[in-house]
């Protein structure tokens, strides 16, 4: 019984081995939602890290978690360092390029898992309104691989960002 149970073992550790080193070794994930504002105020939201309380999913996770801010008040150069608990973790977010039409952060995580990531925000004007896209893009180390057998990372994260954009959406439509 006991030689069953360790064969039984060792063939599902094989198997998500091999299910994780099928998965891609970058990840991305994009969401598009359309906010009836100007692209100048929707970016005011994103490029000012102090205003992400307002509608960033990821602070409602820990509301009690440190927060830093550094560099200029908005805009590129501007740094958000966090630590909380669970989920949130910690890390670091620094603004490399800001305009009205897009803004791209580059973002580093430190825990639960080390990685690095370029996160960006396009915004597109469309009549009264404007198209906005939050998109992630990274590598995929092999931890994130083995998550992604059990959990799909891309449809969880997506539902995060479709309720960033919705929060965002009635902070500048407000």
């Amino acid at each position: 019984m006991i030689k069953i149970l360790v064969v039984l073992g060792v063939v599902l550790f094989a198997a998500v081995v091999v299910l994780a080193m099928r998965k891609p070794d970058t990840f991305s994930v994009r969401r598009t939602a359309s906010i009836e504002a100007p692209p100048e105020r929707i970016a005011a939201h994103i490029a000012d890290f102090k205003r992400w309380i307002d509608w960033s999913p990821f602070e409602k996770l820990d509301p009690a978690m440190r927060r830093a801010f550094s560099g200029p008040a908005a805009g590129k150069g501007s740094v958000y360092a966090w630590e909380g608990r669970g989920k949130v973790g910690a890390g670091r977010m620094e603004i490399a390029e800001a305009s009205p039409s897009r803004i791209t952060i580059l973002l580093d995580f430190e825990k639960p898992i080390e990685g690095r990531s370029i996160a960006a925000f396009t915004l597109e004007p469309r009549g009264d309104a404007t198209e906005v896209t939050w998109s992630m893009d990274g590598p995929n180390p092999f931890v994130a691989k083995v998550m992604q057998v059990f959990v799909d990372t891309e449809a969880m994260l997506g539902r995060d960002f479709e309720a960033g954009l919705a929060d965002l959406k009635a902070a500048a439509e407000g």
